[in-house]
């Protein structure tokens, strides 16, 4: 069993210093593929750097261990839109034209950020969509207690035709079916194993099974202290996500949804690859 984390963050500083340990932890669960997310121009180039890095599953098929097992991903994230530069967007094509395999994100709306501003959040948000729709590269959306305004843009706007992610969704039930319909898929994120999450852990039982990925978002979004496996802290001694903690999110999920986790991770890998896949590739069983 392969293991595929739909959304982290392995090119972020704070790993920096546990890199090589992270990446011999990872080939040994393993995992197959990540989707690795830059969130602001200065960090994109850190993400195409480390999808060139050699696989850190050396156990796979050599068809598969010749490529990277990083899928680079670039976006200009709600919480960064204010540091943009002039020519960002131009920026981000320049990106997606050099990594033919790469996606859009981390994009998105977020209302709780202290300070937001909701109509500049939608002016960035926007020309990332419509050159995901363009160029049809997987995209990935964060979204915080804007789930009405995502809603209203996605329903108003073209999207990529291989559909698109709701990282770590924590939207309303009701909902689900409806983003669906657009192409929307939802990742479970071992965060919610978190006891006041009870809610995000119900909705995830009900999502339909070829809807499902699984994610990390490391090194943030930690697990309970008491789920934990894999400790590890940044230089300040604060905990960090480590992305090896995507064996547990399968585990949990599996549990909530009543399903042998080898069934799941089935699903999920033929989900991944609808909508991360690259042509010639097939996710190995």
């Amino acid at each position: 069993m392969k293991f595929l984390d739909a959304h982290n963050h392995l090119h972020d500083a704070r790993l920096a210093p546990h890199r090589a340990a992270i990446l011999e932890q990872l080939a040994q669960l393993p995992i197959e593929r990540a989707v690795v997310n830059g969130t602001r121009e200065d960090d994109w180039d850190a993400v195409a750097t480390l999808s060139r890095e050699q696989p850190f599953a050396p156990c796979l098929p050599q068809a598969v261990s010749l490529r990277s097992a990083v899928i680079p991903s670039f976006g200009l994230h709600p919480w960064h839109v204010a540091s943009r530069t002039p020519d960002w967007l131009d920026k981000l094509r320049a990106q997606l034209e050099s990594h033919p395999n790469a996606g859009v994100g981390e994009i998105g709306l977020d209302r709780w950020i202290e300070g937001h501003d909701p109509k500049l959040q939608n002016e960035i948000f926007l020309p990332q969509l419509a050159l995901a729709a363009e160029l049809n590269r997987p995209t990935t959306i964060h979204c915080l207690r804007a789930w009405g305004a995502l809603d209203e843009l996605l329903r108003a706007h073209p999207l990529p035709k291989r559909g698109f992610l709701l990282h770590a969704y924590g939207g309303p039930q009701e909902m689900v079916a409806g983003f669906a319909k657009l192409g929307a898929y939802f990742s479970f994120n071992a965060y919610f194993l978190h006891e006041r999450k009870a809610r995000q852990r119900e909705v995830f039982r009900h999502i339909p099974a070829e809807r499902l990925l699984v994610e990390t978002d490391a090194p943030d979004m930690h697990p309970p202290d008491e789920f934990t496996t894999f400790p590890l802290h940044s230089a300040d001694g604060k905990s960090l996500n480590h992305p090896a903690h995507i064996a547990l999110a399968y585990k949990h999920l599996a549990e909530i949804r009543g399903t042998p986790v080898e069934a799941l991770a089935n699903q999920v890998a033929e989900n991944f690859a609808c909508l991360f896949g690259t042509p010639g590739y097939q996710a190995a069983s």
